[in-house]
């Protein structure tokens, strides 16, 4: 009876804690099918009580979804390739060749997760002018896929170094070759963890806005959270437009997560006692 009691007191917390949680995703949809007048005066919080439907193809008429989306694509599918293999590849030999001088690169590497992006801006963007990137999608791609690599390496080397070394020890006993042994053997067993990259570096890259609203100065290159921006600095007096936007450019994210946040806590977790 005792136990049951305490066991409905957790559920009952949990679900006011989701309450909590989703209120705000339900009330911007809510915002998205409202006018101005409800919206600030009659009914800011509440169901709609006139569904204004009309707010999102006058959204898509009015803000440029597909060059943004486009932008931001782009954007975080590079990232994601350079931050998957750069990530691998050191990671490998970190965890496997263990002497001084790697030890101390994989130190150096994970403490770059401590470093906030607003220490390290006026740096990066003299690099990147430096580098000629600027004006182009490179000029973000690139901070991006150095600031994601931190924490990408702590993600694989806790994995790395729970796979068992004699796995590649017996492949290389039967005569296989170390790219057979890496792509047929090691891979697959990493699938785990280069997907829950894959999902925390694309939702990273579509949701900054600091970096890129200094390096993308020309509207042709604005990715999403900059198009929205301008999109809100243009139509701000009507604000039901401007949430069926926000709407619009937050389904990606809210797919993503919703169908993958349990891998993505899962992998944390193994990752952590690993290493």
């Amino acid at each position: 009876m005792k136990r049951n009691m305490v066991r409905g007191i957790l559920y009952l917390f949990l679900i006011l804690y989701a309450i909590l949680s989703l209120y705000p995703l339900i009330w911007m949809v809510f915002f998205s099918f409202k006018d101005n007048s409800e919206i600030f005066v009659t009914n800011p919080f509440g169901f709609p009580k006139v569904w204004h439907a009309e707010n999102y193809p006058a959204a898509l008429e009015s803000f440029d979804a597909l060059t943004y989306f486009k932008n931001s694509l782009i954007v975080a599918a590079l990232t994601i390739l350079i931050v998957e293999i750069s990530a691998l590849m050191f990671c490998y030999v970190v965890s496997r060749v263990r002497t001084p001088v790697t030890k101390a690169l994989g130190m150096i590497i994970h403490s770059g997760m401590f470093i906030p992006v607003q220490a390290v801006m006026i740096p990066l963007i003299i690099v990147v002018r430096r580098m000629g990137l600027t004006n182009s999608l490179f000029s973000v791609i690139v901070p991006y896929a150095a600031l994601g690599l931190p924490f990408a390496c702590f993600l694989f080397m806790g994995f790395y170094q729970g796979l068992p070394l004699e796995l590649e020890e017996s492949a290389y006993l039967d005569g296989a070759s170390f790219p057979r042994i890496y792509f047929r053997i090691i891979m697959p067993q990493m699938i785990s963890p280069i997907v829950v990259l894959v999902i925390y570096q694309f939702m990273s890259c579509w949701n900054e806005y600091n970096l890129a609203l200094i390096l993308l100065t020309k509207k042709t290159l604005k990715t999403l959270p900059l198009g929205l921006v301008t999109f809100w600095s243009s139509y701000e007096a009507s604000w039901g437009v401007i949430g069926a936007a926000m709407v619009m450019a937050s389904i990606p994210v809210l797919i993503i997560y919703v169908f993958f946040s349990g891998k993505i806590t899962d992998a944390m977790a193994v990752s952590g006692m690993k290493n």
